[in-house]
């Protein structure tokens, strides 16, 4: 990538994370057209019903999987490259691209989703906490408690800002809307069929994968954004969210989350992961962080702030490397 790409990357960047903080992913719209992350979803259905049948041995299973994976990314990054090409001059163009990126990026989505939990957790109390965090954990509402709820609701938060927000970002910096695209698939094929359920233990093992590697070094970025914010944040540590995640993260099941799960603990004082019920049984992973498991809807609102704070590092960084990069281009 040339350094005049980089500098205009950066830029549609710095610009696609303020749209996402101005507008987030606008419902309003896409109750009338379909999100592309559903489409994809979409995709993501059609192949698992065609290709992933009962009837066929595991090992078939497995190389449809891998196919199901290599046409659906490869489409993805196809278009991005596509989208790219007539996007790429002027002014309009960029500003499209800029809406594009904001579109396929999700803080505020995260946010609002987890900032629910919080609210329906102090108001309604464990069981509307219950019914709010369930729609976005796998595992089962039913056994949670109220600091169950609460650390459900973190660790969700922790997760997602790599999946949905870092991940993102660094895709598109690295390989422009077709890395960014490509990436979007692969974690949207991961959610859906890349668990160890009866049905998707083969089909759905190249999914997960395919983006455990596509998430390696953003799960280590984001867990360091966590630890630096909280250097600004109310009662968070830094230097104890730095030494936990380096610590705890490999203690995770997760190749990936552990990372800014880790951070997370550490940094609020708290224990996150440890065992939780899904609807498959019982996941015995050990404790990341070794302050109380006893999470309340405070400790929700303080985890919305860190990670509120770690989006305006990151986009501070990233405002930095486009002034430096525009300084380097003058001179």
């Amino acid at each position: 990538m040339t350094a005049a790409a980089l500098h205009d990357r950066l830029l549609l960047l710095l610009a696609g994370l303020a749209f996402d903080a101005l507008f987030g992913d606008m419902p309003a719209v896409f109750a009338v057209l379909p999100h592309p992350v559903v489409l994809a979803g979409r995709a993501v259905a059609f192949f698992d019903r065609k290709l992933n049948r009962p009837q066929r041995g595991a090992t078939q299973r497995r190389l449809r999987g891998a196919i199901t994976v290599v046409v659906l990314v490869g489409a993805a990054a196809a278009i991005g490259w596509v989208a790219q090409a007539i996007l790429q001059s002027g002014i309009l163009g960029a500003a499209v691209e800029a809406v594009a990126v904001g579109t396929l990026l999700a803080q505020q989505s995260l946010y609002r989703h987890v900032a629910a939990v919080e609210t329906a957790l102090r108001r309604g109390g464990v069981s509307a906490g219950r019914a709010a965090v369930s729609h976005i954990v796998g595992r089962d509402p039913s056994r949670l408690d109220a600091a169950g709820v609460a650390r459900a609701a973190i660790e969700s938060l922790a997760e997602n800002f790599s999946d949905a927000v870092v991940a993102p970002a660094f895709w598109f910096l690295l390989l422009g809307l077709p890395g960014l695209c490509a990436y979007k698939t692969a974690n949207t094929l991961d959610s859906m069929i890349g668990h160890r359920s009866p049905r998707h233990l083969a089909f759905g093992w190249a999914a997960a994968r395919f983006d455990d590697v596509a998430n390696l070094a953003p799960a280590r970025l984001s867990g360091l954004l966590l630890a630096g914010a909280a250097a600004f944040a109310a009662r968070a540590r830094s230097g104890r969210a730095a030494v936990v995640m380096l610590r705890d993260a490999r203690k995770h099941a997760s190749p990936n989350a552990g990372w800014p799960e880790a951070a997370m603990a550490g940094a609020l004082g708290l224990a996150l992961a440890g065992p939780r019920h899904y609807a498959d049984g019982l996941v015995n992973d050990p404790w990341l962080g070794d302050g109380t498991p006893q999470a309340t809807a405070a400790d929700v609102a303080r985890a919305l702030q860190l990670c509120r704070l770690a989006g305006l590092l990151l986009a501070g960084l990233v405002a930095g490397a486009w002034l430096a990069a525009h300084v380097s281009r003058l001179g």
